[in-house]
């Protein structure tokens, strides 16, 4: 019997920050951009339960943040607190989960800083799972002093349900026998790959919740959502056979900066490059990286249309001024008609570094 964990962090960025800043615990925190008293250009990263009571959520603007932290003050509720984010932090706790989640399981697949999935078939039974599950939660909440939530369930796609499902620091399963009972009445958008326009869209013809999903054929389906709709056919049946890929090292390291004003001067674009690499060359070095073999540049225009380039390498390198070089040779594209047509403005640029390599 196949049965799957999946660990996510609890407000991860937020609560990192409470404990790294004691005097923030119990008051609102949003991690971020800077929100420059309304003006900020970039989004939340994540909010603490306490921020996303007054309206605030990941990916919102942070100037609609900033407004949302006035109103709530007027209505006589504590002033957001706003941080910027941290990631050396983040990526050392998450590697610490990790650890931590390979003590009880032979098989880790990381989903993302704040998410795991883990292999909990030879336990046998969902009774040793879930006593399993309580010690890493355990561990988590002792060594890392944050919370994280579990799901357990025969598959991914149910697990990550699950782990939804008593949000924060809960454990919940959904058994085979037990996936229409846990299904039936969520909201359609909790199925991997229903946005916000999906979700608007279907809601438009009365299909709100996922067993109103469950009445449309996969046809119907097909012709209504294209090519995702045999996929979200066989989501909503719970069905997922896709494999847990194990995770054994941070595979990439990258930063990422928006602009106060869209531009597309050089001498404001590439400062910015590199500081950035500047950013990322010393993060590699603290993780304790002697090498890297491929850059990628990620560039966001005024319209929001994201476009990146990338350069692999052949051998290995750790030199500052050939990683500045290399990506200045990226981004200078974007800054003419070569792979910027109509000359539109940028709005954010982000390098990250692949292929990481430690001496052994």
């Amino acid at each position: 019997m196949r049965i799957i964990g999946h660990l996510d962090m609890d407000s991860f960025f937020a609560s990192l920050e409470e404990r790294a800043s004691p005097q923030f615990k119990g008051k609102p925190i949003v991690v971020g951009s800077d929100p420059k008293e309304g003006k900020g250009r970039g989004v939340v990263s994540t909010a603490n339960y306490l921020a996303r009571s007054y309206g605030i959520h990941s990916a919102m603007p942070i100037s609609k943040a900033w407004r949302l932290s006035l109103q709530a003050q007027g209505d006589g509720k504590e002033p957001v607190i706003f941080l910027p984010s941290n990631f050396s932090l983040y990526e050392r706790s998450s590697q610490e989960v990790l650890e931590i989640i390979r003590r009880y399981s032979s098989c880790v697949e990381q989903g993302s800083i704040d998410e795991f999935y883990f292999d909990l078939s030879p336990y046998v039974d969902y009774v040793q799972a879930e006593v399993v599950c309580q010690n890493i939660k355990k561990a988590v909440l002792s060594e890392e002093k944050v919370t994280c939530s579990i799901g357990i369930a025969p598959n991914k796609l149910l697990a990550k349900i699950a782990t939804g499902l008593n949000k924060p620091d809960g454990l919940s399963v959904i058994k085979e026998e037990g996936i229409r009972e846990a299904l039936d009445s969520l909201c359609i958008n909790r199925i991997p790959g229903i946005g916000p326009k999906t979700e608007e869209a279907l809601n438009k013809i009365g299909i709100v919740l996922i067993k109103d999903l469950m009445k449309l054929s996969e046809l119907e389906l097909e012709s209504m959502l294209h090519n995702a709709g045999k996929a979200i056919y066989h989501k909503v049946r719970g069905f997922d056979d896709s494999p847990l890929v194990e995770s054994r090292e941070l595979q990439s390291i990258g930063e990422q900066s928006t602009f106060e004003n869209d531009t597309i001067e050089p001498e404001i674009v590439i400062p910015m490059i590199i500081k950035l690499c500047d950013d990322v060359f010393s993060r590699v070095k603290k993780e304790g990286f002697s090498s890297f073999g491929k850059i990628v540049l990620a560039v966001r225009f005024s319209d929001f249309k994201t476009f990146s380039s990338s350069k692999s390498f052949l051998n290995q390198f750790m030199d500052i001024g050939i990683m500045k070089k290399e990506f200045l040779k990226l981004i200078l594209p974007y800054l003419d008609k070569r792979k910027n047509p109509l000359m539109k403005k940028i709005r954010l640029v982000g390098i990250r570094v692949e292929k990481l390599d430690k001496l052994t």
